[in-house]
């Protein structure tokens, strides 16, 4: 198996816990925890269930734009989230209207914590190139 095409938003994360947002791997691209993070690698929204979450969708659609994909494409997600009982509402409507009528397979987790002070939120996903966008 080849992989080629990286991807990075150039935060300094990447180079602290090395790693890259995305990598294809033939006609899959898998995409790294995604989370609200400004240009700057900063937390944005600390605390901010809805305003993270939005944000995490935004950044996930910077992801899909590099690889000329569509959210149609994603065939997998893997959500975190903190406090998930209490936000699964927003969860539920945030994904709805992130993916409108398309359906990937999903995994929800509710975590204690994630990585960074205030952040709530944390997406991972799978694109299939090879789907009609």
């Amino acid at each position: 198996m080849t992989t080629s095409d990286v991807f990075n938003h150039d935060v300094p994360a990447e180079s602290d816990f090395g790693y890259v947002q995305a990598i294809r791997s033939g006609d899959l691209v898998h995409v790294s925890g995604q989370l609200a993070f400004g240009e700057a690698g900063e937390l944005l929204h600390a605390g901010d269930f809805a305003a993270q979450l939005e944000q995490t969708h935004a950044n996930m659609d910077k992801v899909l734009r590099h690889y000329g994909a569509t959210r149609n494409q994603i065939v997998s997600q893997t959500l975190y989230a903190v406090d998930l009982q209490h936000n699964a509402a927003a969860t539920m409507e945030g994904n709805l209207a992130y993916f409108g009528e398309h359906r990937p397979a999903a995994t929800a987790f509710g975590v204690s914590e994630l990585t960074f002070p205030g952040q709530v939120i944390e997406i991972s996903f799978i694109i299939d190139t090879k789907l009609p966008a």
